[in-house]
């Protein structure tokens, strides 16, 4: 086959435009016919990409343009799912570098524009969405330069190339005066700066795998970058660790190359293709797949450590398996085996408390969508409390916790009640400037604690304007104690449905949670208590009929709608001693004992 290939990544910050412009480099390539109808945004095909908007899987996909084949990768944008850009990063020879033309560099892109320059990488940097109202390409331009400088690039990396562009109408331009008609520019740019592959065909076969996925037919799917040599059907391998042991031996029975949106089988594979590789049962992510006389591993790219850790456990509630299926704790022990097998960023073990799990990660939305994903396949699952995970400084014995840097975006109003909020949680201020049209840039390094719980708290103090975006810095000595929740709870103290007339009067405690009908069980939380201590009350209270107190009075009760609460905004809101008891159809919450009597003995216990 022709060499003429490239291998690439895109990587860019939230919403600055990845997916978009991997869509309209689909259409022009020819990949798709002209009547074809292709949905927008066709990368993200993951039912939760869609309907957050976010990616949070990195996808291989490749197309043709003038002769040569060009491997793409779409990476996930968002700082806790960078285990998977950090892995897909040691598979391409290039990277194309998005900036939104408003926002600028952003935590994401500092993240991983750092991993790139380390691995001496190239990148290509494409200011997006310049035809905006409010963009401002040449500052933009400036502060890529001033990250380069920062991070360290060399001159080499300094003389980076840039390419103008609007991925949402395809086109794009090497000066922003040039006619704007089609993204061949780019294409060119790609050819041109981003080198092929180094061949090394005549070594045996070798292949590091970055990721790893299921497909109904054919099972496991490992997918790497053959680094030397060259792979057919039926050659003879063994998957090696980092450690140098043998893991599995096998033949190739199945070799997928990519194209478009699909993979397709092949019989042969040269260096520097991107491929997967179906028939392994025990190799994962960071194994050597190669040839049975390799006995050395490739060196895979280090991970951050997780920062963030949450108790999975059976569902033990009195409604326990009217929603889902799977309720033991073996089925979620093998589910959650099977997760951290293909993302490495994820780490799992059991916990001290049976039937539980320790479960650790990047982020409060990594672990959410963890969650969200399992309860859609039918699991029943009780969570803990998020805690971040600490460390101890050898030399001084010092404790250490994870640090955040945070930006926020934000109307200028606004900026005295969020400093003031985030200074309450040992956030210290780095950086405050305009961004123009009567609005703020902050920079805060604030402990990964600080920030649970506190997005929906942002959210209410900018009047739902404001933008928070964080990215891990590294660890630093203990900022002391975080104030928490400052309000109670309101708990059930009675089975039963929730009554509209016991409602009515549970009014005045506080805002509830639960709607007229609702189950409710002793021991779950079923609002918010105007003050800060917890209050048992009984929503299934009825009117006791007389002759004067008819039930059809009932009727004209009015009771003000109950707070809606998401997942991520239950697990931020509980505190040590409650849990999110979380079903296919139902996100509850409640307390830890139930019984009331053994809860107030525990509370002295700690």
């Amino acid at each position: 086959m022709s060499r003429e290939l490239r291998n690439l990544a895109i990587i860019a910050h939230v919403d600055h435009g990845k997916t978009t412009l991997v869509d309209a480099m689909f259409r022009q390539s020819g990949l798709f016919r002209d009547n074809q109808q292709i949905e927008t945004c066709a990368m993200d095909y993951n039912d939760l990409e869609r309907e957050r908007g976010i990616t949070i899987l990195a996808k291989c996909t490749s197309f043709v343009w003038n002769n040569t084949k060009l491997n793409i990768i779409d990476t996930p944008g968002h700082a806790d799912f960078g285990g998977e850009v950090e892995r897909i990063l040691s598979m391409v020879d290039g990277v194309l570098l998005l900036v939104d033309a408003s926002e600028g560099p952003m935590p994401q892109t500092k993240f991983v524009l750092n991993k790139a320059l380390a691995l001496g990488l190239r990148p290509i940097v494409v200011i997006n969405k310049i035809d905006k109202p409010d963009a401002r390409v040449n500052e933009v331009v400036d502060e890529i330069f001033d990250l380069f400088v920062a991070l360290g690039a060399s001159e080499e990396q300094l003389d980076f190339p840039i390419i103008y562009a609007s991925g949402r109408n395809g086109w794009a331009v090497k000066n922003q005066d040039d006619e704007r008609k089609d993204l061949a520019p780019l294409f060119e740019m790609i050819i041109n700066h981003i080198n092929s592959p180094e061949i090394d065909e005549s070594a045996p076969f070798q292949m590091l795998v970055t990721m790893l996925d299921y497909d109904q037919y054919l099972g496991r799917v490992l997918t790497g970058k053959i680094l030397k040599g060259a792979a057919s059907i039926n050659n003879s391998v063994h998957a090696i660790r980092e450690n140098g042991g043998i893991v599995e031996r096998a033949r190739l029975t199945k070799l997928l190359s990519f194209e478009g949106l699909k993979r397709i089988p092949i019989e042969h594979a040269e260096c520097g293709d991107i491929i997967a590789i179906a028939g392994l049962q025990i190799a994962t992510v960071a194994d050597t797949i190669a040839s049975t006389e390799v006995l050395t591993p490739i060196k895979a790219i280090p991970i951050d450590p997780p920062t963030l850790s949450m108790v999975f456990s059976i569902n033990d509630s009195p409604l326990n398996g009217q929603d889902g299926k799977k309720l033991t704790s073996r089925m979620i022990w093998d589910r959650l085996q099977k997760e951290a097998e293909g993302n490495i960023s994820i780490s799992v073990k059991r916990s001290d408390e049976q039937d539980s799990f320790e479960v650790a990660g990047r982020g409060e939305l990594q672990l959410g969508v963890l969650i969200e994903t399992m309860r859609r396949e039918g699991f029943e699952l009780s969570i803990s409390r998020p805690h971040v995970l600490y460390k101890t400084d050898e030399a001084t014995g010092q404790r250490l916790e994870p640090i955040e840097e945070l930006y926020i975006d934000l109307d200028d109003e606004f900026t005295g009640v969020i400093v003031e909020k985030i200074t309450l949680r040992k956030g210290s201020m780095v950086d405050m400037r305009p961004s123009g049209v009567g609005k703020t840039r902050l920079k805060f390094l604030i402990p990964t604690r600080g920030l649970i719980g506190y997005h929906s708290e942002f959210l209410t103090d900018t009047r739902g304007t404001g933008i928070m975006n964080r990215s891990f810095s590294g660890y630093e000595p203990h900022k002391g104690p975080i104030e928490g929740r400052t309000k109670g709870v309101l708990v059930s103290n009675s089975p039963g449905n929730a009554v509209p007339y016991a409602l009515f009067f549970l009014e005045e405690r506080g805002t509830l949670f639960v709607h007229p009908g609702d189950p409710v069980y002793e021991g779950m939380i079923i609002g918010e208590h105007n003050k800060n201590n917890e209050l048992d009350v009984n929503p299934t209270k009825t009117k006791q009929l007389t002759n004067m107190r008819a039930s059809g009075k009932d009727d004209n009760i009015k009771l003000s709608p109950p707070r809606a609460i998401s997942l991520e905004q239950a697990l931020s809101y509980i505190q040590d001693d409650e849990l999110v008891e979380v079903t296919p159809k139902a996100i509850r919450l409640r307390k830890r004992y139930l019984d009331p009597i053994t809860r107030k003995r525990m509370s002295r216990l700690t």
